[in-house]
């Protein structure tokens, strides 16, 4: 008897399915690329703050999200207060990919969860910046900072929209209501974890931002922190595309800020066609939906069916 083996198509979906839960076991820190509250966002009594028609949903269940996630990284970086709240009290040397991980559970269940998973897991945010206190030196002088404080938060925030907003515009699809739906709809999520005044149009987030632009800084810890984010530690397979990510994250930040970072000039005409055949490539691996929008769609078509009955 011949021995049989497996049909190019099988081997084909059998690589693909291998490709495609290594990728969710690095960006969701979890074995399976399903944790648990992944699969509790089936459950639930209402559609959430946001909801399959939002911008929040098109912007954040779209692949430039990888991209945006390490330019809002890069961004944060610029501030010292923020910098060093991540570098006192995180474990992002050690533990990059956890830190990720929980980043991750916190966009994905505001996202895609309703409203009182959201609440728990923003609860559960600012209960982790109440810990996080301590000094930097400002320009020679030490200055206090807490991550409870209104500026540091917003800060944060702001880098966040911009980033995932920014990334979007070149690699992503089109927004319901456009630019300013998403910055509207994101500003919620800023005063879940205690955000005071966040940007709610584009025009008001490019004001911010310009307004934080004496507070951010280089030096020696931003330049520590970009070389572990541009290196940060991932299966030797996956290195070559995070490069290219990371290349494409730079690409879209402003000169000014790239310039306080030391990081190149990177042509946009260069990255967005590399970026884009990666991402569409990656989007053949993974599909239409992540795990966490298969199981919001299926809290809400459930909720649906007992609406109708």
């Amino acid at each position: 008897m011949l021995p049989s083996f497996p049909s190019p198509r099988g081997a084909l979906e059998s690589t693909r399915e291998q490709i495609a839960a290594g990728f969710r076991r690095i960006v969701s820190g979890d074995p399976t690329g399903a944790p648990d509250w992944v699969r509790a966002m089936a459950d639930g009594e209402d559609v959430g703050y946001f909801g399959p028609d939002s911008a929040a949903w098109a912007v954040h269940g779209s692949l430039p999200t990888i991209v945006g996630g390490i330019r809002a990284l890069l961004m944060q970086a610029l501030h010292p207060g923020a910098l060093a709240g991540v570098m006192q009290h995180s474990r992002y040397e050690a533990d990059a990919l956890g830190r990720l991980a929980g980043t991750t559970q916190w966009l994905t269940v505001v996202t895609f969860g309703d409203r009182a998973a959201a609440d728990r897991e923003c609860a559960r945010v600012r209960g982790m910046h109440r810990k996080v206190s301590g000094t930097y030196d400002a320009d020679g002088a030490a200055r206090a900072y807490s991550a409870m404080d209104p500026d540091l938060l917003r800060w944060v925030h702001v880098a966040f929209t911009d980033s995932f907003l920014a990334t979007h515009r070149v690699w992503g699809g089109q927004i319901p209501g456009g630019d300013d739906a998403y910055v509207r709809e994101w500003a919620k999520a800023g005063e879940l974890v205690g955000v005071v005044n966040p940007p709610r149009s584009v025009a008001e987030l490019e004001q911010q931002l310009r307004d934080f632009l004496p507070d951010l800084r280089g030096g020696e810890a931003a330049d520590r922190t970009v070389d572990f984010i541009r290196h940060v530690p991932m299966p030797v397979p996956a290195r070559p595309p995070y490069a290219l990510l990371f290349s494409g994250a730079v690409a879209t930040m402003p000169a000014e800020h790239r310039a306080l970072l030391k990081l190149p000039n990177v042509p946009l005409t260069l990255a967005k066609p590399a970026v884009g055949a990666m991402l569409g490539t990656l989007g053949l691996v993974l599909g239409p939906h992540s795990p966490s929008q298969q199981a919001a769609f299926t809290r809400i078509d459930r909720l649906a069916e007992v609406a109708a009955i």
